[in-house]
């Protein structure tokens, strides 16, 4: 092609085949899940009701197909960009097309955009305007026989500023080393090298303290540096603690860029190495050193934004505490103690304050006031907020529990986010006679008997299992946690009756119009008594009502169809499976259906899709749900870690063997409740005897484990923890 072309070009990657190979699965995988995403299609949905179409994908797969499908779609986009503008300053070349459809990056496309880009006033453009673009060519040829002496006179130009030879021959140089520095092949080269040797340093003044310390003089390998710190290192320099930057070997740098440039020994050769000494210094390493770190941050805010959602999931998904009356406290100091009174189903019988967290507060009157409360309602289990005050009401409630006549235990819950959302108009309307502490005290027995339920008000990002989630691209966070609740929400299912907006606000196909219309249609029609009557919501048409109605239940329903996750559209399919193995659908979730999956193996799962014209994956689903209608996934997860009694820091010792609950798991390890007001930390050595490469391979939220104390700081309120057996 010449340079002149205007010949245009479509670049169209084959997204199929490419993602195909990326997620090891077949291209007609990735193409039926590609249209079903174009068609508008939720990820829930064609997760649980699309497996033949996918070939039974997951959640998560779909999901990082979807989030690649966006970035190939936008690089082909950015490619027929770059190209266009290229094309349209007539440099177009056949090598520039080849390189631009061979690009598989954004950064790729972008480098060899860099050369053409427009840009503001540099030395090399001053130098280009004073007409020494013609002299840096000469000089970049590196002829033999050109002697510069004789040539540079030629470019003296005092009407442009040229006065002398040096003059020129600077100005010539200054467009050799952007032109070096514009290099593709040059940059691609140093990127490799940087990645490969480069070390990360960072200084700090030791005369200033701070939590950044051990990074006042600190160096580590590009290649080796863990997210955690990449995210730490920003943080100081940000916070103007730090000084951080990127070094590798500069003769090794300039010598790799030599290679490209350099034709041989001569007069010219040497203008040359002058020019990329100085165009390193000056231009690629400040470049490069911004592009490494930036791509540091961007692995460390996808690592801490995967580790972020991996913990939500857990915390969502504990398993609820059902069937219990729960009295909750949100400790407090001089205003006293909220408390809320919550029936089984989340419904607040009563609330009040009591005092007993200072020396000067009658503890026998609040005694004698949760006593009451606790015969009144017959309370089952006490659920206490890990907030200010949490240890003194911990040690009340111990006391408390040992003169009752009945069993109660208590669990210390995360009482993160339940100011954000006792605050907000969500729960202004929920609870408009309450103040802001009691709607606290209201979420905190919420959480203990439905995590999911009372967790999905509230910002994600206030829930507080992360680390750095306030240094994370926003839109990127938001996106990926919206991700996880989704999923959570829509695995578990919501009861059509109870479900409150927020929550139905979650589910596959549904928004905040059609969930507040689902609650108002409750309230002016009674409970939903069969699913198809969400096609009278307003807004629900048909398209909302084919991706939310397999997520929605009707527990009691009079058709059992409607309490469980088979889909109103494969209702036919399971009520002639029903009968072709000699079932009704009256058996449906009894005993007498217990042998259901073993009745249609003896037929053949594979004959029966056959004569039922249903998918094998579909049909073995429905066979599970029959079974078990709207079983609960996290029924099936540990129970959370009940207590009666409380330790104080001052009664732990080393070697003492603990259980606990996961709290939060980070790169660098795991904080561990075990009943104590402080939690304890499992740094990643101590996880396991074995090498453990990341906490999150071992631990998850939620996890009840039994940790052995290693140490014990009373002084900065610091407990080491271990799970290995074996001596260090």
């Amino acid at each position: 092609m010449s340079e002149n072309t205007t010949q245009e070009k479509v670049f169209h990657t084959n997204i199929p085949s490419v993602l195909a190979m990326e997620f090891s699965i077949k291209p007609w995988q990735v193409e039926n899940t590609v249209a079903l995403l174009d068609e508008g299609a939720t990820i829930p949905f064609i997760a649980r009701y699309r497996k033949e179409k996918t070939g039974e994908l997951d959640d998560q797969t779909i999901r990082n197909i979807s989030d690649r499908l966006t970035y190939l779609r936008n690089l082909d986009e950015r490619k027929q960009e770059v190209y266009t503008a290229i094309l349209s300053q007539e440099k177009m070349t056949d090598e520039i097309e080849k390189s631009i459809g061979n690009a598989v990056t954004l950064a790729e496309v972008e480098d060899i955009y860099r050369p053409f880009k427009p840009k503001r006033k540099t030395r090399a453009s001053i130098a280009k305007e004073k007409g020494l673009e013609p002299l840096a060519k000469i000089i970049l040829e590196q002829n033999k026989k050109t002697v510069l002496a004789q040539i540079l006179p030629q470019y003296i130009d005092e009407e442009k500023n040229v006065l002398t030879a040096e003059d020129a021959l600077k100005g010539a140089m200054d467009i050799i080393a952007e032109d070096v520095s514009d290099n593709p092949q040059v940059r691609t080269v140093l990127k490799k090298l940087y990645n490969r040797t480069g070390v990360v340093e960072s200084k700090g003044d030791r005369e200033k303290e701070s939590v950044y310390t051990q990074y006042y003089d600190f160096n580590q390998a590009v290649n080796k540096l863990p997210g955690h710190r990449v995210l730490a290192l920003n943080r100081g320099e940000k916070e103007g603690f730090l000084k951080v930057n990127i070094t590798v070997d500069l003769s090794t740098a300039v010598a790799e860029t030599e290679k490209i440039y350099i034709k041989g020994k001569n007069e010219c050769a040497d203008v040359v190495k002058e020019a990329i000494a100085d165009s390193y210094t000056r231009l690629i390493h400040p470049s490069l050193d911004t592009e490494i770190r930036n791509n540091l941050t961007d692995m460390a805010n996808e690592g801490a934004i995967k580790l972020f959602g991996d913990n939500l999931r857990q915390l969502l998904l504990v398993p609820p505490v059902k069937d219990k009356v729960c009295l909750a406290l949100d400790p407090g100091y001089r205003t006293g103690c909220k408390m809320a009174v919550v029936d089984a189903t989340g419904k607040v019988l009563e609330v009040g304050v009591v005092y007993m967290t200072l020396p000067n507060h009658n503890k026998d009157i609040a005694k004698k006031t949760l006593k009451s409360l606790i015969k009144k309602h017959n309370v089952d289990i006490i659920s206490i907020g890990n907030g200010t005050a949490t240890k003194e009401t911990e040690m009340f409630v111990a006391s408390l529990i040992k003169e009752l006549d009945k069993k109660i235990s208590y669990m210390v819950v995360s009482e993160a986010g339940a100011s954000v959302y006792s605050a907000s108009k969500l729960a202004a309307a929920e609870f408009p006679d309450y103040d802001v502490s009691l709607r606290s005290a209201v979420s905190i027995a919420r959480r203990l008997q439905d995590p999911l339920a009372e967790l999905v008000k509230i910002d994600p990002k206030s829930i507080g299992v992360g680390q750095y989630q306030h240094d994370m691209p926003k839109a990127r966070l938001e996106e990926s946690l919206d991700g996880v609740v989704e999923y959570c929400v829509n695995t578990v299912g919501v009861d059509l009756n109870t479900a409150s907006a927020p929550l139905l606000e979650r589910v596959s196909g549904l928004n905040k119009t059609t969930a507040k219309n689902i609650v108002s249609y409750r309230e002016e029609n009674g409970r939903f008594t069969k699913r198809n009557q969400l096609m009278k919501v307003s807004k629900l048409g048909p398209k909302a009502f084919m991706m939310c109605a397999g997520f929605l239940r009707i527990p009691g329903a009079k058709d059992k169809l409607d309490s469980s996750s088979v889909h109103p559209e494969s209702y036919d399919i399971a009520k002639k499976l029903l009968a072709a193995v000699g079932y009704t659908t009256d058996d449906i979730g009894t005993d007498r259906i217990k042998n259901l999956a073993e009745d249609a193996e003896k037929i053949g799962i594979e004959k029966l899709a056959n004569q039922l014209e249903a998918g094998v994956p579909t049909l073995k689903d429905i066979i599970s749900e029959l079974i078990k209608p709207g079983r609960d996934m996290r029924d099936d997860l540990p129970s959370p870690l009940l207590r009666e009694d409380v330790l104080d820091m001052a009664d732990l010792k080393p070697g003492m063997q603990l259980k606990g609950t996961v709290r939060n798991v980070i790169d660098f390890g795991a904080f561990v409740d075990i009943g104590v007001h402080q939690d304890g930390l499992l740094h990643i050595s101590e996880i396991a005897d074995k090498y453990v490469k990341h906490p999150s391979d071992v631990l998850t939220v939620g996890d009840v484990v039994s940790v052995r104390i290693k140490s014990i700081d009373a002084v900065k309120h610091r407990i080491g923890l271990t799970m290995r057996t074996k001596p260090e």
